[in-house]
């Protein structure tokens, strides 16, 4: 037990001043982002320092013996060691880690990340827009599909980041989302129905294989899109 707590303490030790220092050289060096790293945060990263497959690979790479033909000193004991404090790490910090996050309110900083995907899935619905005025100058689109291309283009930014949109425009697009998840669940039912029924034609005196396999593909194909 001894070496399992010093291996623990150990971890401890160095990762408090290297958060320090991080932090210290981050704002020297005037970076504008923080380092979203406090006392809280060190110890969940200590606590979640489980031994696991390197420790075991590094244990028994060590060799049998010696060049001279002897036992190699401590094998035994090192590989025991080993073991022991893979086995309590995992159960130990593992099994309390949850608990150890909640306990100490611990969670994931999110507001940058729903910021940076609201301002890609922007960029990404001005990028399709910018192509398809770009097909329109060299090609004539149909009205209708024009029409149907312009909502699409601006759908793959609403479907990246709802947020984009005003609420009105957000519950609209949330309900035709869901008809449409709708109809893809049902359209995926009568496709397997017609699959099954093509399958059951195979066994039927006078059906042509090929045909049958013809006919699934065509239905495999419809599928996939």
């Amino acid at each position: 037990m001894f070496v399992v707590a010093t291996v623990i303490g150990v971890r401890l030790l160095y990762l408090l001043p290297a958060t320090w220092l991080t932090k210290r050289l981050h704002r020297r060096r005037d970076y504008d982002e923080e380092i979203p790293v406090g006392w809280r945060e060190t110890v969940v990263m200590w606590w979640s320092g489980m031994r696991g497959v390197a420790s075991v690979a590094l244990a028994l790479a060590i060799p049998l013996r010696t060049e001279d033909g002897s036992p190699f000193p401590g094998r035994d004991v090192i590989v025991f060691i080993a073991f022991a404090v893979i086995m309590t790490t995992l159960l130990l910090q593992g099994l309390t880690l949850p608990w150890l996050v909640k306990r100490l309110g611990v969670h994931a900083d999110t507001g940058a990340e729903r910021a940076l995907e609201r301002d890609l899935a922007l960029r990404a619905a001005r990028a399709a827009k910018r192509r398809l005025k770009e097909i329109e100058e060299v090609e004539e689109l149909p009205e209708d599909v024009g029409d149907r291309l312009q909502r699409a283009a601006y759908d793959i930014g609403t479907r990246i980041s709802p947020d984009i949109v005003d609420e009105e425009r957000r519950e609209w697009f949330t309900r035709r989302a869901g008809r449409q998840r709708t109809f893809l669940r049902v359209q995926r039912e009568l496709l397997s129905a017609a699959r099954h029924e093509v399958l059951a034609a195979r066994s039927e005196p006078g059906v042509d294989p090929e045909v049958v396999d013809r006919v699934l593909q065509h239905l495999d194909m419809r599928s996939l899109r």
